[in-house]
């Protein structure tokens, strides 16, 4: 566990992890966060860590911007269960873990992909290597994602699958390789959000994935199945983004 943390910190994966802790009983919210402290210090790790007491708290304003929720199931208001089905229903990706005094209920974790439990009394060592191995499988993912307001809620959208975005009045449409979504905003928020992976903006409409391009003929973009303008002054820079993202990713 602790050597293979080493290697992904030695690679660069610089993303500190949010934990969420949803749990109504004061003393175990104490123990969890004293242990997170120590995972911390083994780990030479930092965690941001957000505290809940009841299921309802997580799923007010719920964003998808927990990389962990330690879950307590039986809570008086919303119980654990309940909560992570709601959070199943914005949140495909959360790593959830269920904390329980009751077995009984482990066979119903399947229904909401809970990642695994842990049964209280909960032992430092259970604790952590239940955390580790979650920790695994989200460098395993490694997936890069954003998230953007929509209709209904968020929408959590895997940057390797958005192909470009284009600005239309007042409303962005994110065009992924297989869906499209509506929100609103300016093509300045989408840089700004998308700043730091290979996208670029080849004219006042359309911010595009370097990654998407087939070709560049005259004045179009190839992307795909998609097909977007690039202005005349823009080209030559666009042919340059191109050249330093294949530089970029064949070292």
């Amino acid at each position: 566990g602790l050597q293979w943390w080493e290697k992904q910190r030695k690679v660069g994966s610089n993303h500190m992890i949010t934990i969420a802790i949803v749990e109504d009983d004061k003393e175990y919210r104490s123990q969890y966060r004293d242990y997170l402290k120590q995972m911390e210090a083994q780990m030479g790790e930092s965690f941001q860590i957000r505290e809940f007491e009841d299921g309802d708290g997580i799923l007010e304003n719920y964003r998808a911007d927990y990389d962990i929720i330690l879950m307590d199931i039986e809570m008086s208001f919303v119980n654990g269960m309940e909560a992570a089905e709601e959070i199943r229903k914005l949140d495909h990706e959360v790593v959830i873990i269920f904390i329980t005094n009751m077995p009984q209920y482990v066979m119903d974790g399947y229904k909401v992909q809970a990642f695994d439990y842990i049964l209280k009394p909960i032992t430092y060592y259970a604790f952590s290597r239940t955390l580790l191995q979650a920790m695994e499988r989200m460098a395993a993912r490694n997936r890069q994602y954003t998230t953007i307001p929509i209709k209904n809620g968020i929408q959590r959208i895997d940057i390797r699958e958005l192909v470009y975005v284009e600005v239309m009045d007042h409303d962005l449409i994110y065009y992924t390789i297989s869906e499209k979504y509506v929100t609103r905003g300016s093509m300045k928020e989408a840089e700004e959000l998308l700043r730091d992976f290979h996208f670029f903006r080849c004219n006042k409409c359309y911010l595009i994935n370097l990654a998407y391009v087939e070709r560049v003929q005259n004045n179009d973009v190839l992307l795909g199945k998609y097909v977007v303008a690039v202005t005349r002054p823009r080209r030559k820079q666009l042919m340059d983004a191109i050249n330093n993202y294949l530089n970029e990713i064949s070292k």
